[in-house]
């Protein structure tokens, strides 16, 4: 499957390209990554980079960039996962520093939710979060997610968050 490129208020979310590696790898470096099993270095990064990218010709669904419309400045990213790591698909957010706190993650995990209801046949979206993870928490909760405390999960600790089809 080609990869959309959707648009909300702020932002374009848009397919990954290379140029796109060393703000990703930069971020997975970081501490920012303590609640997703980092930091990774560059290998590290650049195994999950790829997945995000590869999941689209695999599965039909992956990573975009999240990217301000007014400077095309990169902050973060949104994806849908899935493969043997992932029980369910996970709709996940990461937001490189200096850029948290904007609701930049909530308006990108919206759009990209209601994407992947309106092209895929999923009847729900989980999101897998570090119970210590409170800003994470926060979004799925805005999304308007609901914990599901028996879903499998890839790790134990982690708390899911159930998106169900409907709650646009």
């Amino acid at each position: 499957m080609t990869p959309p490129v959707l648009h909300t208020q702020r932002l374009t979310l848009r397919p990954p390209v290379m140029a796109d590696f060393p703000a990703y790898a930069a971020f997975w470096a970081s501490d920012r990554v303590v609640y997703m099993g980092g930091p990774r270095d560059a290998a590290g990064a650049w195994f999950w980079f790829c997945h995000d990218v590869a999941q689209w010709a695999l599965l039909g669904h992956g990573a975009l960039m999240m990217d301000l419309t007014a400077s095309g400045k990169t902050v973060g990213q949104v994806s849908l996962n899935g493969g043997p790591k992932f029980p369910e698909v996970e709709l996940g957010w990461q937001v490189y520093h200096g850029h948290e706190g904007q609701g930049y993650a909530t308006e990108a995990a919206g759009a990209l939710r209601d994407w992947a209801f309106a092209s895929l046949p999923l009847s729900s979206l989980v999101s897998y979060i570090d119970a210590d993870n409170a800003a994470s928490i926060r979004v799925a909760q805005r999304l308007g997610a609901e914990r599901d405390a028996a879903a499998p999960r890839p790790d134990p600790e982690d708390q899911v968050w159930r998106h169900a089809r409907g709650t646009l």
